[in-house]
């Protein structure tokens, strides 16, 4: 088969496969694998001296050796189509995660409306770092909106991204950027130092997508707003990346976002974004989860036919 066919039909499936399953616990996933080892590494390495240059080291290792370990399993592979497209698909898979995110993200709004406010507390503190035990219904429900956004950026439209212009390799090489990020690329005093290259390179790998994916919401929801936001607000956030579709579903919604949470016990004062703080309603979930879906069957047939 042709090489476009190659490309094209393992992205397919996989995002039917995401759309369909997301991330079942009784299924396993290589971004557990690489939690792991990232463990492993970090429990090892992340003492004495020179944590900097033994995280550094760690990060490069380990998105080398991911990127060269899915590159040699697809080209033993590829001679064989029953096992390669297959294969392929599968991977492709693993590399998205919107499912999951919407599937999290409403199980906090159903906990919520239905059980109450410490249901709803509780259910929350499964997909965010910030302390939940005393946010408000509206403030639980800004944290779900913030966390729809930003993970559609690194769960969906980077990973479509990288696979576009580097294929599976690529994307899961991301995916590897984006699990040392989210495990040691803190500012804090244990990971200050280790995860430092991590975090620079989370921050490089999603300048791009962060900002493709606020274009695309503002786009397809036709909101002036939204655009005006992004440029407005968009820069403003601690992260370089993050702000970007936080701004865009602000001024989709016309909410604010930002201020202050609590984060592994420290008070935080996040700069807000957007202007109106209007109560966050079911709806604006409910429309949230709408737009991170078109959004990435958008960028998903950009990536097809470009």
């Amino acid at each position: 088969m042709s090489e476009f066919y190659r490309i094209t039909i393992p992205l397919i499936i996989g995002f039917i496969l995401d759309s369909l399953l997301g991330d079942p616990l009784w299924l396993p996933h290589p971004i557990r694998w690489f939690g792991k080892i990232i463990s492993f590494f970090e429990n090892k390495l992340n003492k004495d001296k020179n944590t900097t240059l033994k995280g550094c080291c760690t990060a490069l290792v380990l998105i080398s050796a991911t990127y060269f370990a899915f590159y040699g399993i697809l080209e033993f592979s590829q001679p064989f189509n029953y096992i390669y497209y297959p294969l392929a698909s599968v991977f492709v898979f693993y590399g998205l995660a919107n499912r999951s995110l919407i599937t999290e993200s409403l199980k906090v709004e159903r906990k919520l409306t239905n059980e109450g406010l410490e249901a709803g507390r509780k259910q929350l503190s499964c997909i965010v770092g910030r302390d939940t035990s005393q946010l408000s219904e509206s403030k639980i429900r800004i944290a779900v909106l913030e966390t729809l956004s930003e993970n559609l950026s690194d769960g969906v439209i980077a990973p479509l991204f990288y696979y576009a212009i580097g294929g599976i390799p690529l994307m899961l090489a991301y995916k590897m950027v984006n699990t040392l990020d989210s495990m040691i690329g803190y500012k804090n005093e244990r990971y200050k130092h280790f995860g430092f290259c991590a975090a620079k390179l989370d921050d490089i790998a999603n300048f791009i997508p962060a900002r493709i994916t606020a274009l695309l919401m503002v786009v397809i929801t036709l909101s002036r707003r939204g655009f005006t936001y992004v440029l407005k607000f968009g820069h403003k956030h601690a992260s370089p990346n993050a702000g970007y579709p936080e701004a865009a579903l602000a001024g989709i919604l016309d909410c604010r976002f930002g201020g202050s949470n609590v984060y592994h016990g420290k008070l935080v004062e996040k700069p807000f974004i957007g202007t109106n703080n209007k109560p966050i309603t079911q709806n604006d979930i409910y429309k949230a989860c709408t737009i991170n879906y078109v959004t990435s069957l958008i960028f998903l047939l950009i990536c097809l036919f470009l």
